[in-house]
């Protein structure tokens, strides 16, 4: 929470201005599918200390509500302590992760076929990465999330080897992100997570191609999160 504002609604602007707002959840669905959101959501939770999740379990901390329906379905799931697999099963099965899709998708931001995000998509990244208004952990996953046990866990609960299709690289979100003036910055600040090698597959495939360019504003990120994930 920042000043009684939920984290996932920080993005939001509006109803008047264009393009649309876009929450948390949804520009962690643009970086890296269904996949990328429940990781997203397992941090942004664990910050709050809304769960506890550790080796292969997971349990809501008692009295825990939240508004958005993603956080909602996580927390509605694990009352009592739960092993994580199955509590990630559902929710990528949920109609939540549904629901993203097809508003993405109606927006013209994904494709309706295979669900990869458009070129106006991707520039709604590179926006998000310049405006630098959300959680670092939405791009770059677990690895800018400094607690060693917390980044642990959230990588093991929902693993994106790398070599899956990621709908963003690592190396090109940190190009559009004004915090980092190159990559070995961004290792060196992180140092405590993946090496080099460890980031997540770059391969841009399906509609991918097309330009990266933006004419965005810059910003800086609060501290948390990783790179690339995978497509639908």
């Amino acid at each position: 929470m920042d000043g009684g504002i939920p984290m996932w609604a920080i993005s939001r602007r509006p109803a008047s201005a264009e393009p649309q707002a876009l929450d948390l959840y949804d520009i962690a669905y643009l970086v890296g599918g269904r996949q990328w959101v429940i990781q997203t959501v397992l941090i942004a939770l664990q910050e709050r200390d809304a769960i506890t999740l550790r080796r292969s379990r997971i349990r809501t901390t008692a009295g825990e509500t939240a508004e958005h329906p993603v956080e909602r379905a996580l927390i509605e799931l694990c009352p009592r302590l739960k092993p994580v697999d199955q509590v990630v099963t559902a929710l990528l099965r949920g109609p939540e992760l549904d629901e993203i899709r097809h508003r993405l998708a109606a927006r013209g931001l994904l494709t309706r076929l295979r669900g990869r995000p458009t070129r106006t998509g991707r520039r709604r990244v590179e926006a998000a990465v310049r405006e630098g208004a959300l959680p670092a952990y939405v791009f770059y996953g677990p690895l800018v999330v400094p607690e060693p046990a917390r980044r642990k866990a959230v990588s093991a609960a929902i693993p994106i080897p790398t070599g899956d299709p990621a709908y963003w690289d690592r190396n090109l979100l940190l190009a559009y992100d004004p915090v980092y003036p190159d990559h070995e910055s961004f290792y060196e600040a992180h140092a405590w997570g993946d090496d080099h090698g460890g980031h997540h597959g770059g391969s841009h495939g399906g509609d991918h191609g097309g330009g990266h360019g933006g004419d965005h504003g810059g910003g800086h990120h609060s501290c948390g999160g990783g790179g690339g994930g995978s497509g639908d």
